[in-house]
């Protein structure tokens, strides 16, 4: 597969359009985002603001019982189902959302994987999976069975660690030897997925579709959390309607672009992932203009 070009703010205009005057919130997209876990409420607390910054009408989010206060402080706007009551989880229940997020802070856990092996089974959307979502399904599960054989758009956002998971659980070399574009690439082909291989030059990449090298962000992006927006800006622009590519590709770049108006305003050194999140809305109104 050829590198196809660069994701670019005139592709991002034909994407992000202007809202029509009359819309509601049941049209802006609806994302559920599982997450979080003992001492990782912080994970599932930044997906959900970055879901809700980045156009998402409703936000639930699916944590243990004992985070509810903990998200509904942080995160008034969402709502929050316990995610081990397996019937809020089946095919039916699932059809309301626009897009699922599954993994990050979610912790390392059988239970988890199993969790994700039924979002994969029972729902047809787009389902974005970061950090512990594919840690579990690596360790727990076969990821190239999981995620080919699902009806859903199964978006992977893996750093180059969690790349190399992947990687190795199909016998291929680790990001390091083959480099980054062919590791994308690989991981896409093998399991059918849009794949989205994180750092400086994030590559997003898909079979018989291209592979892409994002044009924003810098280095003070690195930093923990910021993994964790993106999880929930790429879910909310998946909802509102937009095909999994086209919605993993612009997520990619309005990211980096939250990360470049925080660092013009805090500096690259002292910057974090809030400061990330809360520069979403800047991002989005520098394309839309509103």
């Amino acid at each position: 597969m050829e590198n196809t070009g660069l994701i670019t703010e005139e592709y991002v205009n034909t994407i992000i359009r202007e809202r029509p005057e009359e819309i509601h919130k049941g049209q802006c997209g609806r994302v559920l985002v599982a997450a979080g876990s003992e001492g990782m409420a912080g994970a599932a607390v930044l997906s959900a603001r970055g879901a809700l910054k980045s156009g998402a009408g409703l936000v639930t989010v699916a944590v243990p019982r004992e985070q509810f206060c903990i998200l509904q402080t942080a995160v008034p706007q969402a709502t929050c189902i316990d995610r081990s009551i397996s019937e809020k989880f089946t095919q039916r229940s699932l059809e309301i959302y626009g897009a699922v997020a599954i993994g990050p802070g979610m912790g390392d856990d059988e239970k988890n994987y199993l969790f994700i092996e039924n979002i994969l089974k029972n729902y047809n959307g787009t389902v974005v999976i970061d950090a512990d979502g594919i840690n579990n399904i690596c360790r727990y599960g076969d990821a190239v069975r999981n995620i080919s054989e699902s009806g859903a758009s199964v978006i992977l956002t893996p750093h180059p660690g969690e790349a190399d998971r992947l990687l190795d659980s199909m016998g291929e070399d680790s990001v390091s030897r083959l480099g980054r574009r062919k590791a994308a690439e690989i991981i896409s082909r093998k399991t059918g997925a849009y794949v989205l291989l994180k750092g400086a030059g994030t590559v997003v990449s898909y079979e018989g579709e291209g592979t892409y090298i994002n044009t924003t962000g810098n280095p003070g992006m690195a930093t923990g959390g910021s993994g964790d927006v993106l999880t929930g800006v790429i879910a909310a622009i998946a909802a509102s309607g937009i095909r999994a590519f086209d919605a993993v590709r612009t997520g990619a770049f309005i990211h980096g672009l939250a990360g470049d108006i925080a660092a013009e305003k805090a500096g690259q050194w002292g910057m974090t992932s809030v400061e990330i999140e809360e520069a979403l809305p800047a991002a989005f109104k520098k394309i839309v203009g509103k």
